[in-house]
C-alpha cells in the first residue's frame, strides 16, 4: 500500500475514526485472546457463572467489530462505535467491583477501577473529542490596546 493511499485513509478516518479504529482493533484481538488461550477467571466470577470466558470473548469480538466499522462512518454517525467500545470494559468493571463485594477477589477493585479510567474514561473523552477544531484568532497587539 502506497503513501497516499494511507493517506487517504488517514483523512478519511479523522480523529475520532481513527481511535475507533485503534479501539475496535483492541476489543478484536482482547476478544479473540479469550478464545485461543483462556486465562483463569479470577475475579470474573459473576460472568463465568452464565458461561465461559470463550463465549464472553464475542462480546469483546462483536463490540470491536462494531467499533472497528463505525471508524469508516461519517461524523455523526460514530457514535454507535463510542457506545459499543463502552460496552466490555463496562461489564468486566462490574464483574471485578461485584467479586469485591462478595469477597471473592479482594484486588478486583483496583482492576475495576483500572477498565473504568483506563478504557471506559478514555472512550468517553474521545467520544467528546470534536473532529475538526478551529483555534480562536489571535488579536493582534493593536486591537489589545485599543
Amino acid at each position: 500500500m502506497g503513501c497516499a493511499a494511507l493517506r487517504r485513509i488517514r483523512k478519511h478516518l479523522g480523529r475520532r475514526g481513527a481511535i475507533l479504529l485503534i479501539l475496535g482493533i483492541g476489543k478484536i484481538s482482547w476478544g479473540t485472546s479469550f478464545i485461543v488461550d483462556p486465562p483463569q477467571p479470577v475475579g470474573l466470577n459473576l460472568l463465568t457463572r452464565f458461561c465461559d470466558l470463550s463465549h464472553w470473548a464475542w462480546l469483546w469480538i462483536i463490540c470491536g467489530a462494531i467499533t472497528f466499522a463505525s471508524a469508516f462512518a461519517r461524523i455523526g454517525r460514530d457514535r454507535y462505535g463510542f457506545f459499543a467500545a463502552l460496552i466490555p470494559p463496562t461489564v468486566w468493571a462490574v464483574a471485578y467491583l461485584a467479586a469485591v463485594l462478595t469477597g471473592d477477589y479482594s484486588r478486583g477493585l483496583w482492576v475495576a477501577v483500572w477498565y473504568l479510567t483506563s478504557h471506559v474514561g478514555v472512550i468517553m473523552w474521545a467520544a467528546t473529542v470534536p473532529e475538526y477544531s478551529v483555534p480562536h484568532a489571535r488579536r493582534g497587539r493593536k486591537e489589545e490596546a485599543g
